[in-house]
């Protein structure tokens, strides 16, 4: 290691090691020892051992020859690497140097159990690899010993054959592999016509694609034939009319091949598709069964696909534009077949042909791209099967960022003509269906910012229309036009412009006639009260909380100097249609306000998913606000609304002495409506929700109110619903209090909750009545049910009997949440988990005759999940569970007989030869 060694004692030390040590008869150590004096040389005397020349590699195929441990292979291979990058002269010892690395092809080695060396087959594997394919000069000897094991019985050899040669040709020219090809090809094709195995036949294709790349990259000379074009040719002529045949056995493997040569290279995918394409295009239109015609359909898609791949083509290299009438024919016929199938490759194809436009211009005509417009809103629209509706609205999604002006001037104005009409003929039913389509096509298709100026008033257009219906069913509809606008704000977030347009336009629309329709409830009119149901401000709040979570923070300061004063002041001048015939006032008390305290749902919806960087004016106000309405609101939607509303505000306020003023207020108002009252549950659900927020912000105050929460589960009245309280704590928030609203979320907040709160859970469990015993293993089911399953597995030991008392528990929540505990932890972690069959066995067997269904099929799963235990443990229960499990086998729900189904067969399997 020594760097300042005298010139010439390098050379002296090899030269004896070389000329006097056997070092095959030395010690795994010694042996590892003069490899790394050679490594170390090589790295500080690179050109004194240079000088030596062949003699140095001849020297090192000495020490080298017969080396056995993984350890000192590794660090050998290495070496053979530096000595091929760093050109040291190989002289006429290139053979001996290819036969001393190629003796351990293909690598066959398992590690040792408990192995302290870490060494892995695949190291090896790799290893060994880059030294075969580090230099041209190994191809006269490889590649016939790759072709040797291709042949192999052993899956393992063919594969690492396969990716050998696939890594070979990223160095490899014309002059290496022309010898070869009738061989490699003729190997290749065999494994994909003949092949079981997936993953040989991926392989298969990847080195096809590979020696084609290669081809296809050599430089040729004038007098050199060109390989690519004999080497194409072959692969024509071997796969081309297996594409004729009337059985189409081959079809596939011959299709796979052509497409993995074609996709090397533009010159390479000329050369097959000018042959192929017009021949698959033949058979389409001479097979009327749809089944073939989908397999055909599907094959000329896997070549279009492979267009895109080359960008920009010039006219004259086209052969698709050759092509351009029959296909579109082809593909156009496939949609008007009745076989959902066919269609829905079709409209694939559509999807490819329309991305085509822009690689090969003039491919789609104005008139094709009509038609394909025509299609797709005839399939969404009008098609039975609902597959091939949402393909088409899917398709359309895709297409119409290409072609803006298409899609807004044709599709937008068909649908919304569909959507207005009423059409007699039809039921209601069929008809609400059509509008439901229609709205999902005008949200599929707004992916572009011009089509969502075009879509996005069409919509509340709608809703303000629905709004003034009579129809019973229009609660429903109202929920409809807030899905399709909450799927176009989710595709409006990444276009600053579109989310900003979107938000202007969208949110002041809802607020208006949210607060339209609250003012006029008085009235007692039916339009008014459809907009206020649950349902509906439910589906609102997922619309106004995409529309803001993206905004710039200073479009959202604009924003929430509106929203806000909207809320505390009444200040409605920013909404259109702003002539309200009263005040909106939705934190004062009277009877009359109610329907405008239900709106807080909507500022809820706003605030809460505003960036943590934009101030709230008047926050501190707002607050008070929301907690007094939280705690003293005898309607639940509005009162939980209001608790999640400052929740939300709570977990991203900055810390400081406001925080904790706010704070101190809660826990004194929550204190005092627990204590006794009518208001218990509005204050137990304002615990839970603040809670919330504080762990998960890993708050000082949350320990404090955890503790409360615990201490509620004794209580008779509230324990079941504080129990229930854990999963909320634990589990993932769809409105408030997530990541993608901002929240403040520490990392690893669950494990944080476990650790602190599961022994108390356990001590409260022992110490309780029997009364309210399930309160706690309810909570503790939740909690174990939303933990990482790693973390749990660790914690297991301790644990598994109280989740088995858990099963003998009453309530049916606590067993749908133990079983779903249990079934993963039977998978991963058999060795504890079997140390309790006989009690598992008798439970779950038990639990499959339980009356409420879900608790049947989590049985019959964790049933299923059992025989994943080790096989000697669960033999001597085989009979007494096939027996038993014979029962569900007859219930009268399907979804229970299929899982019985599964798991009775596997228990029958169980113990049987070569499982």
């Amino acid at each position: 290691m020594c760097e300042v060694l005298s010139p010439g004692l390098a050379v002296s030390v090899l030269k004896a090691i070389f000329q006097e040590v056997h070092v095959q008869s030395l010690l795994q150590l010694d042996r590892h020892t003069v490899y790394s004096i050679i490594t170390n040389f090589m790295g500080t005397r690179e050109e004194e051992l240079k000088g030596l020349g062949a003699d140095f590699t001849f020297g090192f195929i000495q020490v080298m020859d017969g080396e056995k441990d993984p350890r000192n292979l590794l660090v050998a291979f290495q070496i053979v690497r530096d000595l091929i990058a760093k050109n040291y002269a190989l002289g006429p010892f290139v053979e001996e140097l290819f036969e001393v690395t190629s003796c351990y092809f293909p690598i066959d080695f398992t590690p040792p159990p408990n192995d302290p060396h870490g060494i892995q087959r695949e190291d090896l594997i790799l290893s060994l690899r880059a030294v075969l394919a580090s230099t041209p000069q190994f191809a006269e000897f490889l590649l016939p010993l790759l072709i040797e094991k291709m042949d192999s019985d052993l899956q393992s050899a063919k594969l690492d054959s396969l990716q050998t040669l696939t890594a070979c040709c990223a160095i490899y020219g014309q002059k290496e592999l022309q010898e070869f090809l009738p061989s490699l090809w003729s190997s290749l094709r065999r494994e994909v016509f003949q092949t079981a195995s997936e993953k040989v036949e991926a392989e298969c294709l990847a080195a096809l694609h590979a020696l084609s790349a290669c081809l296809s990259c050599s430089v040729l000379s004038s007098d050199t034939e060109d390989l690519l074009d004999s080497f194409l040719s072959s692969i024509l002529q071997d796969c081309r009319h297996h594409l004729c045949e009337p059985d189409m056995k081959l079809v596939w493997p011959s299709a796979k091949l052509l497409q993995a040569a074609a996709g090397a290279s533009l010159r390479a995918y000329h050369c097959v598709t000018s042959s192929v394409l017009p021949l698959l295009l033949e058979q389409y239109t001479k097979h009327p069964q749809s089944s073939q015609r989908r397999t055909i359909l599907e094959m000329l898609l896997g070549f279009l696909e492979l267009q895109q791949k080359w960008g920009h083509v010039e006219e004259d290299e086209s052969t698709l534009l050759s092509l351009r009438a029959p296909v579109c024919s082809v593909v156009f016929s496939a949609l008007t077949d009745p076989s959902v199938q066919l269609q829905l490759v079709g409209i694939r194809a559509l999807t490819v042909l329309g991305s085509l436009q822009a690689l090969v211009p003039g491919f789609l005509s104005p008139s094709d791209l009509e038609l394909v417009v025509d299609h797709l809103i005839r399939l969404a629209l009008h098609e039975e099967d609902s597959q091939s509706s949402e393909a088409a609205m899917e398709a359309a999604g895709s297409l119409a960022p290409l072609y803006p002006k298409v899609f807004s001037g044709h599709m937008v104005p068909r649908l919304e003509e569909e959507l207005q009409s009423e059409r007699q003929e039809e039921s209601p039913c069929d008809h609400r269906s059509l509008r439901q389509r229609c709205l999902q096509a005008l949200a599929a298709v707004s992916t572009h910012t011009s089509i969502v100026r075009e879509t996005v008033p069409v919509l509340l257009q709608h809703l303000r229309k629905v709004q003034k219906g009579s129809e019973a069913g229009n609660t429903q509809d109202m929920v409809s036009v807030c899905q399709s606008l909450h799927r176009v704000a989710l595709q409006c977030q990444q276009d600053a412009e579109s989310c900003w347009y979107y938000h202007q336009t969208v949110v002041p629309c809802l607020l208006a006639m949210a607060v339209q329709a609250a003012m006029q409830e008085s009235t007692h009119l039916l339009l008014a009260k459809a907009l206020l149901e649950e349902e509906v401000l439910a589906a609102m709040v997922p619309v106004i909380s995409a529309a803001t979570t993206h905004l710039s923070p200073e479009l959202a300061t604009q924003s929430v100097s509106h929203v806000v004063p909207l809320f505390l002041d009444g200040e409605v001048s920013f909404l259109p249609q702003n002539s309200f015939p009263c005040s909106f006032q939705p934190f004062e008390d009277g009877e009359c306000l109610e329907a405008q305290r239900r709106l807080v749902a909507l500022l809820m919806a706003f605030v809460c998913s505003l960036p943590r960087n934009v101030a709230i004016p008047q926050q501190e106000r707002l607050l008070h606000e929301l907690l007094a309405l939280s705690c003293s609101c005898n309607c639940p939607f509005t009162a939980t609304t209001a608790a999640k509303c400052f929740a939300g505000l709570v977990n991203k306020h900055l810390a400081g002495q406001q925080l904790d003023e706010i704070l101190q207020l809660a826990v004194n108002r929550m204190e005092l409506g627990l204590a006794e009252g009518p208001c218990r549950m509005q204050a137990l659900t304002l615990l839970l929700w603040v809670t919330k927020a504080l762990v998960l912000r890993y708050h000082p105050l949350s320990s404090c109110l955890t503790d409360k929460l615990l201490g509620l589960l004794g209580d008779t009245e509230l324990g079941p619903a504080a129990a229930d309280g854990f999963s909320l704590l634990m589990a993932e928030s769809p409105d408030v209090l997530h990541k993608g609203c901002h929240a403040d979320v520490r990392i690893m907040f669950r494990q944080r909750f476990f650790t602190d709160n599961v022994p108390k859970l356990v001590q409260g469990f022992h110490g309780a009545g029997p009364d309210v015993k399930a309160n706690y293993l309810k909570g503790l089911s939740h909690v174990l049910n939303h933990l990482p399953k790693p973390v749990l597995v660790t914690e297991l030991p301790t644990l598994l009997s109280l989740l088995l008392e858990a099963l003998s528990c009453s309530d049916r929540v606590v067993q749908l949440s133990t079983l779903s505990c249990l079934q993963p932890l039977l998978l991963e972690a058999p060795q504890i988990m079997s140390l309790h069959v006989d009690t598992l066995v008798t439970k779950f067997l038990s639990l499959t005759s339980s009356p409420t269904m879900a608790v049947r099929i989590a049985a019959l799963r964790c049933a299923h999940a059992l025989t994943s235990l080790p096989t000697t443990v669960l033999l001597p229960y085989k009979a007494r569970v096939i027996r038993a499990l014979a029962k569900p086998l007859d219930d009268k729900k399907r979804l229970v007989r299929k899982e019985a189904v599964a798991a009775r067969g596997e228990w029958f399997l169980l113990g049987s030869p070569g499982r």
